[in-house]
């Protein structure tokens, strides 16, 4: 395999997605509408988010159960 198919520079890095990829690809794979806005409101109220402004998508999908354990509390 050459260098050059090594180099994809429109393959999406989980690490480090914009919030408008992010938005995209949890639709594409929860089946369920995710706008930009959702996630930027969730950043807003403390979701992790790198310095660039992008998400990395394991440490924001970790927060959401979090969060999803802190409001199923008893």
């Amino acid at each position: 395999m050459a260098t050059a198919d090594l180099a994809q520079p429109n393959r999406l890095n989980p690490s480090a997605l914009s919030i408008a990829d992010a938005a995209r690809l949890l639709t594409a794979a929860g089946g369920q509408l995710v706008t930009a806005e959702m996630i930027q409101s969730d950043v807003d109220a403390g979701a992790p988010a790198n310095a660039d402004g992008t998400i990395n998508l394991i440490h924001y999908a970790a927060w959401l159960v979090k969060e999803q354990a802190v409001d199923h509390r008893p």
